[in-house]
C-alpha cells in the first residue's frame, strides 16, 4: 500500500503518533473504508502518515456476549488439567453469512481461562488447523518449554502437553499463536483467548468479579470484512500493521454491553493486529484503572482517558450510576464509538477496595545504567531490532534467572520515520522505571509485559526472569513480529 512518511520532528510540539490512531470520517469502499491521514493531535513527539482502514461506528445492534469459562478435565488438589484444541470453523458474525474463522475449542476466539496461585497446571493441546501453529501464554510466568514461542510449532494434526505451576499475582492475561510469520494472520482469523490469574489478594478485594453480571471481559478486535464478509487476510494485509474498519468485541459485530447503573469491572485487551486505542467516554465520564497487564496498581487511578496499544491490558472500574440516560459509549480519540453499554434505572451501591497492591520499586535500579539495550527502527520491510532481523538459531540476549537487570528500549526515529511500536516480552512481568527519564505516569506503575512507545521515547524496565528458557521480545504489532522484529534471550 502507498504510504507517506515525514521524518522529522517538530521541535516543541505535541504530536501522538500511532499507527493505530483512527479519523473520524468514514469513506465506504464496498465493505472497507480506506482513507490516508497524517496522525499529528497527539501527545507524543514524532509524525508519520500512514493509509490504513477507518473505523465505522459501533451501532450497537447486537447483545454482547462473552467467552464461555473453560472447565478443568480434572482437579485433583491443586492440580488441574485442561483441553485446549486449535480448529478452523465458521462463524455466522453476520445474519445470513457464515465467515470462515478459527478458535480454540469452538469456532472463533477461546474460552477464558481461571487459573489460581499455586496451582499446578497440565494443558492439553491440540492442533486440528490445516497449518502448524503455537500456543503462547501472553504475560504467563512460565518456562521456555512451555511459553509457546516460535520454536514451539505443533503441526497439523499433533498435539503436546505443557506443565507449569502458577508464580505470579492476580492478573488478566491472554494467549494466541506465535508461529513465526504466520502469527497475525492466525490471530485475524480469531485465535485468541483470555486467562485470568486469581489469587487470596484478589479474593479479599471488594471489586466487582461477578463474570458476565458486573466483571466483563472486553477483547477489541478491528476486521476488515471482504466479498461474502469473509475475514480474507491475504486481501487486506500491510507490512505495518492490518485495520479493520469494523469493530468485533469479543467476536460480536456491532456489539452494545446491556447492564444496570452500577460499578462495573472491564478487563480490556487490544487483541487488535495493530491498531491502538485512546479510549474514552462520550459523556467525558472518569473511570478508574486498578490494574495493567500484570496485575493491580498499588491504589486506584482515576483518568478520562487510556491508551492501549496491541497486546496491552488495563482493568478499569466504571459508575455507571452517574449516566444520565440510557446510554453511554465508549470511544476512541477521534470519537468513534467503540463500545455503546445501555444501562437501565436499577442502582446499586457503589463502593471498591482502594488499597490494592503493594509493588516497591528498589531505588537503586532508578540509578542503574542499562546493561541491555533494545533499539527499534524502520517501518515495512524495513522494521529491525538492533539493526538485526530475527534469527531462530542466533542468541541476542543472556540473563541470570531470578536476577533483575535494567533494560533500555528506545523507539528510534530513523529517515524513513517513526511510529508507535508496542514492546512485549515473554515469560515476565517487567516494572517501568522511566519514560524519557521521567517518572512513568500512573497508568504504567504496575507490572507490564507490554509497553506502548511513542516515536522518539525511550523507556527504562526492571527485568527478572523466574524461569529458564528461550524467550522472545518482539514488537507487537503482528506483522512487525512476522517480519523479523524480534529477538531472543536465553535464561539460565
Amino acid at each position: 500500500m502507498k504510504k507517506t512518511l515525514i521524518a522529522s520532528l517538530l521541535v516543541g510540539t505535541a504530536l501522538l503518533a500511532a499507527c493505530g490512531n483512527e479519523n473520524a470520517s468514514t469513506e465506504d469502499t464496498t465493505e472497507a473504508s480506506k482513507h490516508q491521514h497524517s496522525m499529528a493531535n497527539t501527545h507524543q513527539n514524532g509524525s508519520m502518515d500512514h493509509e490504513q482502514l477507518v473505523l465505522k461506528d459501533n451501532k450497537g445492534t447486537n447483545t454482547l456476549t462473552f467467552p464461555a469459562v473453560i472447565k478443568p478435565d480434572s482437579v485433583k488438589g491443586k492440580k488441574v488439567e485442561y483441553s485446549l484444541t486449535a480448529q478452523a470453523g465458521t462463524t455466522e458474525l453476520f445474519n445470513g453469512y457464515e465467515t470462515k474463522t478459527y478458535g480454540y475449542n469452538g469456532n472463533l476466539l477461546g474460552p477464558t481461562l481461571r487459573l489460581k496461585e499455586g496451582q499446578h497446571v497440565t494443558i492439553h493441546l491440540k492442533n486440528d488447523l490445516p497449518e502448524a501453529t503455537t500456543f503462547h501464554w501472553h504475560g504467563l510466568e512460565v518456562s521456555g518449554k512451555a511459553d509457546g514461542g516460535p520454536h514451539a510449532l505443533i503441526e497439523p494434526g499433533e498435539e503436546k502437553i505443557i506443565q507449569f505451576t502458577v508464580t505470579q499475582q492476580a492478573a488478566t492475561l491472554w494467549y494466541h499463536p506465535h508461529p513465526m510469520g504466520n502469527t497475525a494472520q492466525q490471530v485475524y482469523k480469531g485465535l485468541a483467548g483470555l486467562l485470568y490469574i486469581e489469587d487470596a489478594n484478589a479474593e479479599a478485594l471488594d471489586l466487582p468479579e461477578d463474570y458476565g453480571e458486573n466483571d466483563f471481559p472486553i477483547i477489541l478486535q478491528d476486521r476488515a470484512f471482504v466479498k461474502g464478509k469473509q475475514l480474507d487476510y491475504s486481501k487486506v494485509a500491510n507490512i505495518d500493521g492490518t485495520y479493520g474498519d469494523t469493530m468485533m468485541i469479543n467476536g460480536v459485530i456491532n456489539p452494545v454491553l446491556k447492564t444496570e447503573k452500577k460499578l462495573v469491572r472491564l478487563r480490556v485487551l487490544n487483541g487488535s493486529n495493530a491498531r491502538n486505542y485512546n479510549v474514552h467516554f462520550d459523556n467525558d465520564m472518569a473511570f478508574t484503572q486498578i490494574a495493567t497487564d500484570g496485575g493491580f496498581l498499588n491504589k486506584p487511578q482515576k483518568m478520562k482517558e487510556l491508551l492501549l496499544g496491541a497486546g496491552e491490558r488495563a482493568e478499569i472500574l466504571v459508575d455507571l450510576s452517574k449516566v444520565k440516560g440510557k446510554r453511554v459509549s465508549l470511544v476512541n480519540d477521534q470519537n468513534v464509538v467503540l463500545l455503546p453499554i445501555d444501562v437501565n434505572d436499577t442502582k446499586s451501591a457503589v463502593n471498591a477496595s482502594t488499597k490494592l497492591n503493594t509493588i516497591k520499586v528498589d531505588k537503586a535500579l532508578l540509578e542503574q545504567q542499562p546493561t541491555k539495550v533494545v533499539k527499534m527502527e524502520g517501518m515495512r520491510e524495513n522494521v529491525t531490532i538492533n539493526g538485526k532481523k530475527f534469527d531462530e538459531k542466533r542468541v541476542d540476549f543472556t540473563q541470570k534467572k531470578g536476577e533483575t537487570e535494567v533494560w533500555e528500549i528506545d523507539n528510534a526515529i530513523t529517515d524513513e520515520g517513526g511510529m508507535i511500536h508496542p514492546f512485549h516480552i515473554h515469560g515476565t512481568q517487567f516494572l517501568v522505571l522511566s519514560v524519557n527519564g521521567e517518572k512513568p505516569e500512573p497508568s504504567l506503575q504496575g507490572y507490564k509485559d507490554t509497553i506502548t512507545l511513542q516515536p522518539g521515547q525511550k523507556a527504562r524496565i526492571a527485568v527478572k526472569f523466574p524461569y529458564e528458557g528461550m524467550y522472545m521480545f518482539h514488537c507487537h504489532i503482528l506483522e512487525h513480529e512476522d517480519n523479523g522484529m524480534m529477538g531472543q534471550i536465553e535464561v539460565k
